[in-house]
């Protein structure tokens, strides 16, 4: 897979008191597209539940470069930049592109997958392997 994106509809509710999202909105933006991807890609809700499996999050963070405001078009970019061989860790890029020609932030997140009954990180089942590895890549990717 080449790009896999999302396209975010922007909500009156999406905004702040100076008319353009609020800034916790783009980290939502994010986890939108990455748990879309991982659904679409076996990595169901419900697998999860029955595997006792879930997603972390050690580390988020943004860099906010344009602000987005209510009407604009908003497409995500979800990228995989790490990811261990066992893919029990893993660090993803999220670029967010306003009306298709405007990078409006860069989200980087670190995270590993945890045994949701043990409280303890854990390697996951090869199915969450196989899906991380169909996430496009960034050039600089680090296995």
């Amino acid at each position: 897979m080449q790009v896999y994106s999302k396209k975010i509809e922007i909500r009156w509710a999406d905004l702040d008191p100076n008319f353009h999202v609020l800034h916790s909105k783009y980290y939502d933006f994010g986890a939108y597209c990455r748990m879309a991807f991982l659904t679409e890609h076996g990595i169901t809700p419900a697998l999860m539940a029955a595997e006792n499996i879930g997603p972390i999050i050690f580390r988020e963070e943004c860099l906010f470069k344009r602000e987005i405001k209510f009407g604009d078009t908003v497409t995500v970019f979800l990228k995989l930049s790490k990811c261990s061989e066992d893919g029990s860790r893993w660090s993803m890029v999220h670029e967010l592109w306003t009306n298709t020609d405007t990078l409006a932030a860069l989200i980087t997140i670190d995270g590993a997958w945890m045994d949701t009954q043990l409280r303890k990180l854990i390697v996951p089942p090869e199915i969450c392997y196989l899906g991380l590895n169909q996430i496009p890549k960034t050039e600089n990717f680090n296995k």
